[in-house]
């Protein structure tokens, strides 16, 4: 996720609610994310990974942090750091699957 969809230290730590130094400890394997956070990080992982079948790589992590219409103007990685990762997974499937509801 890190490096496949270019995702930064601070972005993960966005979702996860941790600090960047901690994340890097987890991308590092010096430590594991536990409870909430490993929560947060699964959802951010699930989505980036459905959208990796709709977008480019390197749209991914831009994608996450604007605001996007369809989600009120909020942006996807606030609404993953508010456990709300439904909303966003809702939207993807809009774009994964057209005309399908």
């Amino acid at each position: 996720m890190h490096d496949f969809a270019g995702l930064s230290d601070r972005l993960i730590a966005t979702a996860t609610g941790a600090k960047s130094s901690t994340v890097r400890g987890w991308l590092a394997g010096r430590s594991e994310p536990t409870g909430v956070r490993a929560q947060r990080l699964i959802e951010l992982s699930e989505m980036v990974r459905r959208l990796a079948r709709v977008l480019r790589a390197e749209s991914i992590a831009l994608w996450l942090q604007r605001p996007v219409l369809a989600l009120d103007d909020e942006k996807p990685i606030e609404l993953i750091a508010r456990g709300e990762y439904r909303r966003v997974a809702k939207l993807i499937s809009e774009i994964e699957y057209p005309g399908v509801s």
